[in-house]
């Protein structure tokens, strides 16, 4: 039931108790029953055994997603060949078939079926495409269920993000058409948000493609580094941490930590550089030393984890004491928690210590190829430089040389000519020499704070190490991974199509094309083609925008180009990257302003959210394959 693992964990969740449907359950008479599932064969025959042994009565059946109508009408007929449609309350189509990791973030959950590679292949069958692009209409469907709101849609040209646009176009049109006047599932919503388009949110719908180097690189906020060092899955992270640093042989303990909503310190830190972090860390653990000074000099213990057990106290300063003990304790627990979690960041942080000049050419420099492999995939796709076929070759050796799995290079340099015409930001000699104040300013502070930060770390009993070691090599390796532009590609978009008046005219002329839809309004719905045509649009891998003319979507006019919004959905085809989801979140708070100026709101979605070693290895490599 991963659609809930992110929001509910452990004695939350009612499925933890046993209470599966794939589970041995006795009988409870008279007992109603609340189903919550997938719609599809199998689910509907373990209901069915259900109701035919009495185990419950009556059924609430909730799909998670709109169960398909042949599903429904097997699912009718096996209710009446078993005689058990009184047994049935209701049956429900719950719209839930998406991943919400936080309030602004969610996904498709759809990492088996390797969205990516099935999109880019050769090899991909049409029903294949056809599957993958209804799957993610059908949770895109679900998402707009959950808002509310019919948005105005935005796609770019030419590959998958225009067909999954245009079946989702005709699949509200159809919604809205059939419920009549009523507007459906949409009926119960305030009368603006069906008015004008400036009123409604837009929905962006992006290729991969159009920027493919946020998958790859190396990003520096709290979150990112989570999620790519740590693995985090579901918001679930585990950690290894050794028994006994000086005894290498007891081996390692392993501990899972959930980041939840509810953690007050990484709602306020996810979206923070690391180093604010670090700082944050420090100032939280102090805080939390002078609190639970002053209550221990208040009672006159020595001990505040033995307050419940002393005498010598007054009832009243002890009463007051423990008011608040329960709140520090868990304060006290989050803080360790992260601790934990900074240890591990910064352990990586130290292999990670990389010399871009000397990257690909000395074994002795990075902690995996994996490393080496990232940094130039992210170099050559951003660099303006032109790279002949024999300085392609030199690279490919010296990668080789360095231990680095070159099998997606020729997938990288197949698709560069596609990513070099859609991406906003990139790399050249100048920029790469040039660092902002800022940025010194930042490592500055991070090498003042780096001793304070092991010193917490030893106090919570956390493994140090070689941590306060060559901390100053961690640092400068930190330096060669600073991005030479604040926005990405994706958030420059964004902001061309969102505020149109205060974006660069060349993040505007790459959305001009961009096609429109509006499922309110009264165009025909037009002819669909058919799924092979969205595969690269007919050219390179990942398509050229504006490479095809699929169908029914039409150029935004002038007007609708220059409306602005203040909410956006942004969905990218292929994966989805905590860097992306960031920027954007960062670019938010950055052009808020004040004043009457309307706030603005971005959830950022994808067909999956994976770390950048998942991505190659699932994908890239299996491009790579192919192209070879």
């Amino acid at each position: 039931m991963r659609v809930f693992l992110p929001m509910l964990r452990g004695s939350e969740l009612i499925w933890e108790t046993g209470r599966k449907i794939t589970a041995q359950r006795a009988p409870i008479p008279d007992v109603p029953v609340v189903y919550l599932l997938e719609p599809n064969a199998q689910n509907l025959q373990r209901i069915t055994d259900d109701l035919q042994k009495g185990l419950y009565t009556p059924a609430y059946i909730n799909f998670l997603s709109s169960i398909p109508r042949p599903l429904l009408e097997d699912f009718a007929t096996m209710t009446a060949t078993a005689e058990t449609s009184e047994q049935i309350a209701h049956v429900y189509d719950q719209y839930l078939n998406f991943i919400v990791a936080e309030p602004d973030l969610f996904s498709l959950g759809m990492e088996k079926d390797h969205v990516y590679w099935a999109l880019n292949s050769a090899k991909t069958k049409d029903e294949e495409l056809d599957h993958v692009v209804d799957k993610i209409v059908s949770g895109l469907f679900s998402v707009i269920v959950t808002m509310g709101v019919i948005p105005i849609i935005r796609a770019s040209r030419g590959a998958a993000a225009e067909m999954i646009a245009q079946k989702l176009d005709r699949k509200l049109r159809d919604h809205i058409l059939n419920s009549g006047s009523k507007d459906g599932l949409f009926s119960n919503r305030p009368s603006s948000s069906a008015g004008t388009p400036t009123s409604r949110p837009v929905l962006v719908l992006l290729d991969r493609n159009v920027d493919l180097t946020p998958m790859l690189s190396h990003g520096w906020t709290y979150q990112h580094l989570v999620h790519d060092v740590l693995n985090m899955k579901l918001n679930r992270i585990t950690i290894e941490t050794p028994v006994d640093e000086s005894k290498p042989e007891k081996g390692v303990t392993k501990k899972a930590y959930d980041l939840t909503a509810n953690d007050f310190f990484w709602s306020k830190n996810s979206g923070l550089p690391f180093q604010e972090v670090a700082e944050d860390i420090d100032a939280e653990l102090n805080r939390y030393k002078e609190e639970s000074a002053a209550i221990t000099k208040k009672t006159g213990i020595s001990d505040l984890e033995n307050l419940e057990m002393d005498t010598s106290a007054s009832a009243q300063h002890l009463k007051a004491a423990l008011t608040v003990l329960p709140e520090l304790r868990e304060r006290k627990a989050v803080l360790d928690m992260h601790m934990n979690i900074l240890a591990a960041i910064l352990s990586a942080i130290q292999k990670r210590a990389l010399n871009i000049l000397d990257l690909i050419k000395d074994k002795e420099k990075g902690d995996t190829a994996l490393d080496k492999l990232r940094l130039f995939v992210v170099w050559f796709l951003s660099t303006e430089t032109d790279i002949g076929r024999a300085e392609w070759q030199q690279f490919e050796e010296a990668l080789t040389t360095a231990g680095v799995d070159g099998t997606c290079l020729p997938y990288i340099r197949q698709v560069r000519a596609t990513t070099k015409m859609t991406q906003l930001t990139t790399m050249d000699s100048s920029t790469a020499q040039q660092q902002p104040s800022a940025s010194s300013d930042l490592f500055n502070r991070f090498s003042n704070i780096s001793s304070r930060l092991t010193d917490r770390l030893k106090e919570t009993g956390v493994p140090t190490g070689a941590l306060s070691a060559n901390f100053d090599s961690i640092v400068g390796g930190l330096k060669n991974f600073l991005p030479a532009n604040q926005d990405l590609t994706i958030t420059k978009i964004v902001e061309s199509i969102m505020d149109p008046s205060s974006a660069a005219s060349s993040a505007i002329a790459k959305t001009e094309n961009y096609l429109y839809f509006d499922p309110r309004s009264d165009r025909a719905r037009g002819t669909l083609p058919p799924p092979s045509t969205l595969r690269a649009g007919g050219a390179a891998p990942g398509a050229m925008p504006g490479s095809t003319n699929l169908g029914p979507g039409s150029g935004a006019s002038f007007g609708q180009r220059r409306q602005g919004f203040s909410e956006a959905v942004v969905f990218t085809v292929g994966g989805g990257s905590m860097d992306e989801y960031g920027n954007l979140q960062e670019w938010i708070k950055r052009t808020a302003g004040s004043g009457d100026r309307t706030k603005r709101r971005i959830v950022y979605g994808s067909t999956e959210l994976v770390n950048a070693a998942d991505f190659i290895k699932e994908e890239l490599e299996r491009l790579g394959r192919e192209v070879q």
